[in-house]
């Protein structure tokens, strides 16, 4: 069986920033209280008219021409999101009409946080049993337009910005270059501790103005903060340590580890309960914010700009989130 590589990588974020002090002047926080608790400075928020799938097909287009292709030769979207620009159809095909293509399959993936890890899966699979020679993924979130700018919600809201990024998988000839394994996991029963309650198919109907306005309100996401943490720092290392030992590899042997941007201090403390170094470990939330199935292909992007993955480096990337989800993947690079 031939191995899968990623051949090009893209991303696009809005042009507005959104500093914590913007935040400060709209709910009870500060620039000290959100950078202590999460490592964020600012994030980037949409015009309020710009999909999830418009700026994936900014990132993909930067993708494509990265990897020297065109839209007419990828032979399979997958679309990372919780943000979905509309209920239906998917924001694949929204964004394979972008593309000004037609034709291939195109489905998005909704596992939030680990959404572009369990795309990054598929598109590996597709590519090594040679169903497609070149898959397009991305990873594209607009959570600006869904989150409560208010007291009753700014534990949530100081933590997600906007963000696309894209990467086009194709084959790799040698097995011991690429895409090495993926790994996926979920604890459904833990659903409710992160989770966006409606609108919904179980209610009818699936919105009304007390889910809107409400006390109890109940279209904006809600997370049991300190429950989330603690499974993050356990599920985090379990998976790496999965990835690495069903290699025969152990953390020192790895170059790089890429985790969803989360929270800095999760990642902190992975990176300590891994005995990873500064330079072992690429964070950039401080700028970005959460971008939830964008975090980990924007991140990829900007290492590779700084020349912080090389040719043959060992690269892990990891992610947790709702559902709760959590996943890994190796890559030599």
């Amino acid at each position: 069986m031939r191995n899968s590589r990623i051949l090009g990588v893209g991303r696009y974020v809005p042009e507005r920033v959104v500093t914590n002090d913007e935040l400060a002047a709209c709910m009870d926080t500060s620039d000290e209280w959100i950078q202590q608790r999460t490592g964020i400075r600012q994030r980037h928020f949409s015009d309020g008219w710009t999909g999830a799938a418009d700026m994936g097909a900014e990132a993909a287009r930067e993708a494509l021409d990265r990897a020297g292709l065109r839209a007419e030769d990828i032979q399979c979207i997958v679309f990372a999101t919780l943000s979905p620009d509309v209920d239906m159809p998917a924001s694949a095909c929204l964004l394979q009409h972008r593309l000004g293509v037609a034709g291939m399959p195109a489905f998005d993936v909704r596992n939030q946080c680990s959404g572009f890890l369990y795309g990054l899966a598929i598109a590996d699979k597709f590519v090594k049993t040679a169903t497609y020679d070149r898959v397009l993924l991305v990873g594209s979130e607009v959570h600006s337009t869904g989150i409560d700018l208010t007291n009753r919600g700014r534990e949530v809201a100081v933590i997600f910005g906007d963000g696309a990024g894209a990467v086009v998988v194709g084959p790799e000839a040698d097995a011991r270059r690429g895409i090495l394994s993926t790994h996926l996991h979920a604890e459904g029963k833990f659903a409710e501790k992160l989770w966006l309650e409606s609108p919904a198919s179980r209610s009818r109907p699936r919105l009304t103005e007390e889910m809107i306005s409400g006390p109890d309100a109940r279209i904006f996401p809600k997370m049991e903060g300190r429950y989330v943490f603690r499974h993050a720092v356990t599920r985090f290392p379990e998976v790496i340590r999965e990835a690495l030992g069903a290699n025969g590899l152990t953390t020192r042997d790895l170059s790089l580890l890429i985790p969803h941007q989360a929270n800095l201090r999760i990642s902190q403390m992975v990176a300590m309960g891994l005995e990873l170094s500064e330079d072992q470990v690429f964070n950039n939330i401080d700028r970005y914010g959460n971008t939830t199935a964008g975090s980990i292909p924007i991140a990829l992007y900007e290492a590779l700009e700084a020349g912080r993955i090389r040719d043959g480096g060992l690269l892990c990337l990891a992610a947790f989130g709702a559902g709760f989800t959590w996943a890994s993947a190796l890559i030599r690079w």
